[in-house]
């Protein structure tokens, strides 16, 4: 539960909030994860909200193509 909530939050900053740089949100989520999650949790929310954002990134660019 407490990852899922992490990546809640890290994805509203993503998604919402452009003055923040992803690098930042994730990084941000990773240390909360790590404090609060089990001994796993920080590689879990590292990898999805990596993954997301590289997505993003992906579909960002493809619109702007055409």
């Amino acid at each position: 539960n407490v990852d899922r909530n992490i990546l809640r939050i890290a994805t509203y900053e993503i998604i919402y909030m452009p003055s923040i740089p992803h690098s930042v949100s994730i990084n941000e989520a990773v240390e909360l994860a790590k404090l609060f999650g089990s001994s796993t949790s920080g590689k879990f929310v590292n990898g999805i909200l990596g993954s997301m954002v590289k997505k993003l990134h992906r579909t960002t660019n493809e619109v702007k193509e055409r």
